[in-house]
């Protein structure tokens, strides 16, 4: 039940789909960054027609994160998180990282012709 109240579940979710929704585009570009090669790394671009999918799952998933997070606190019991205010900070900051993600993963597919 605290998870609903702190936006940790949506953060979490806001993440993972900003992750996917990247996959396909700069996952391969990291990979070969890292040096790794090999053909299967082009199959990850099987997986570009759902990157409009996992782009609006992020986008949703933020929206319900920023609610919980930014937000007026509510009456905290004192053992709750959302009544440490490093909590608090955490899950802001974390938020923010989410959110440049998603921000890659919007821009980076414009901006991939000027790395490769």
């Amino acid at each position: 039940m605290a998870d609903l109240r702190t936006g940790r579940g949506a953060l979490a979710a806001g993440g993972i789909a900003a992750l996917l929704a990247s996959t396909c585009c700069l996952g391969p570009l990291v990979l070969i960054t890292l040096g790794f090669s090999g053909a299967w790394i082009g199959n990850l671009a099987v997986l570009e027609p759902y990157r409009p999918v996992f782009i609006v799952a992020a986008l949703v998933a933020l929206f319900f994160a920023w609610r919980r997070i930014f937000r007026p606190v509510a009456a905290c019991a004192p053992g709750d998180a959302c009544a440490v205010p490093r909590v608090r900070l955490a899950y802001k900051v974390m938020f923010w990282i989410v959110a440049g993600l998603v921000l890659m993963a919007l821009v980076f597919p414009y901006a991939m012709p000027l790395f490769y």
